[in-house]
């Protein structure tokens, strides 16, 4: 599902990455762990398509991202990634509902067909019942049960998550963890999480551990 070899990247004359090389399957929950600034969030970030590596190949559901241009790779992140981030990153004027359709309104689905995924979603994740409400109407698990249904929205093939519970309590924390298995068994998406939360990392099928830059050890 995601193949990189030999990734690189570098800010000025600091280097991140410094030739990372990975292969993640499909329906699989990879943890990526580290100290900070071993270059876990930048790692993710490039291969989530939101940041370009310096050197090296990387290849996502087939497809190598260095042979799309800005438009083609837009669209691509839209079909096939989808994002949650430790902020859940809702826009505040909409409502949970309206939140979740965004992504699959970028990618031009009738809003009919939308509104019934996301309320589907919404339901599955156990918070239909706040689906008029606006962000700061919502608690911080429930704002983030509503950014795991808009990174479902579109059905992607992978689901990338930068310390997703970071900013929960311990039992939001725990429930948003189970979800990700539970989603994986549901749909068999591929689930890469970027997390300091080691109960969440040794429950991945797979734990990187990065250090200056590069995957050191892999704990199955």
């Amino acid at each position: 599902m995601i193949t990189g070899n030999t990734i690189r990247k570098a800010y000025g004359k600091l280097e991140v990455l410094k030739g990372v090389d990975l292969h993640i399957g499909k329906a699989e929950v990879v943890s990526i762990v580290g100290a900070s600034g071993a270059g876990k969030s930048t790692l993710l970030h490039i291969l989530g398509t939101l940041d370009q590596k310096d050197s090296g190949t990387l290849s996502i559901a087939g497809q190598e991202t260095d042979k799309l241009n800005a438009k083609e790779l837009a669209g691509f992140r839209n079909k096939h990634i989808g994002f949650v981030f430790q902020f859940h990153h809702l826009l505040p004027e909409f409502t949970a509902l309206e939140n979740v359709c965004l992504p699959a309104f970028i990618a031009k689905k009738s809003k009919a067909e939308v509104e019934k995924r996301a309320k589907e979603l919404l339901d599955f994740l156990g918070v239909l019942p706040r689906a008029d409400h606006k962000p700061n109407q919502l608690s911080g698990g429930e704002q983030q049960r509503v950014a795991v249904a808009r990174a479902l929205i579109n059905n992607p093939a992978i689901i990338l998550a930068d310390e997703p519970s970071g900013n929960l309590d311990s039992q939001s924390a725990q429930d948003l963890h189970q979800l990700f298995f539970e989603l994986r068994d549901k749909m068999e998406q591929t689930f890469v999480i970027v997390t300091h939360n080691e109960l969440l990392a040794n429950m991945a099928d797979r734990k990187l551990v990065m250090v200056d830059g590069v995957i050191a050890r892999i704990d199955s």
